[in-house]
């Protein structure tokens, strides 16, 4: 019996961008998480200067809403472009509010440490927080919210 691997989807990366069994590079998807990640930051850091500076608003809750506003832009632009690979299911959304729940809770400890414990300036620390919680969140994505299966395999005729 002849075995067939089902075609790549429309557009999908080369090759070469593509770890053995057709995952993406994990390289390539942090590089692109990354970059994804910058305005997710941006978003954040205007929403919670603004708030923080401008409105005076209690700098755990101004993080918490501008930590919201950068996951949202964060998930759009992650579920087109880093893990584009992924065929999305009902459920893709509900994981990536799991793990974007999990990155707020970690998010705020660290800045409430940092700021109390530490006493680190409020916008450092939510800086350092935000190094810890991309990489957090990125593994987290990678390997459960827009995990990639491998290919189906198809035996005998085709139908």
């Amino acid at each position: 019996m002849d075995e067939k691997i089902a075609e790549q989807p429309e557009g999908s990366q080369s090759v070469a961008s593509h770890a053995p069994g057709g995952q993406p590079h994990v390289l390539v998807q942090f590089v692109k998480f990354g970059i994804v990640g910058v305005s997710n930051t941006a978003l954040t850091f205007i929403v919670y200067t603004i708030l923080l500076k401008g409105f005076g608003v209690w700098y755990l809750a101004a993080s918490a809403v501008g930590f919201i506003v950068g996951a949202t832009n964060g998930f759009i632009l992650n579920r087109k472009w880093t893990f584009r690979e992924h065929v999305g299911d009902a459920l893709t959304p509900v994981r990536w509010g799991v793990v974007q729940g999990c990155g707020l809770g970690i998010n705020e400890l660290l800045l409430y440490l940092l700021v109390n414990d530490g006493g680190l300036d409020k916008l450092l620390a939510q800086a350092a927080a935000t190094i810890v919680v991309t990489i957090t969140t990125f593994v987290a994505n990678r390997a459960w919210t827009f995990r990639v299966h491998p290919p189906v395999t198809l035996s005998g005729e085709e139908a």
